[in-house]
């Protein structure tokens, strides 16, 4: 059986945050969260410097960004993830209120696997993040290779 692998949230927004939180509850996925605030915390996290110089090795599963971050915003942290080449395998959802075409656009080519816009109506949203828990954590296939225990 494969490790289970934490998914990562990258959320500012304190209200998002428990919104998305409780929807992955209710989904009762095993997969541990981690939690990152801002963009910096979220590359630290992925590749394992600053304050998660250290951490336990294996990427996540899938990486649920939102867009507009303080310190360094989803996009920066999407370029540099798929310019990585142990990371770029991990899956990332762009998880947003953005509905600007140009942020659709320069997220997947700068390939992001997923965009997602933050419906507004509360039973909507936790529907969507719902499934994209269920579908990233546990019905998507990884590609062979993906499922590293170390760092390269």
């Amino acid at each position: 059986m494969p490790e289970l692998r934490p998914i990562l949230l990258v959320e500012d927004s304190p209200r998002d945050l428990e919104l998305t939180l409780a929807a992955l509850e209710k989904c009762q996925l095993a997969n541990e969260i981690v939690i990152a605030r801002d963009g910096a915390e979220a590359i630290d996290y992925l590749f394992g410097t600053g304050t998660y110089e250290g951490r336990p090795d294996g990427d996540p599963t899938v990486v649920l960004l939102d867009l507009k971050l303080p310190k360094v915003d989803g996009l920066e942290v999407l370029e540099r993830v798929k310019r990585n080449e142990r990371l770029r395998q991990i899956p990332i959802v762009m998880l947003t209120s953005s509905r600007e075409e140009q942020d659709l656009v320069k997220s997947y080519e700068l390939g992001v696997n997923a965009f997602v816009v933050k419906p507004v109506e509360f039973n909507e949203f936790f529907k969507a993040i719902q499934d994209l828990g269920v579908f990233w954590a546990l019905l998507n296939e990884p590609p062979p290779g993906s499922l590293r225990n170390g760092r390269a």
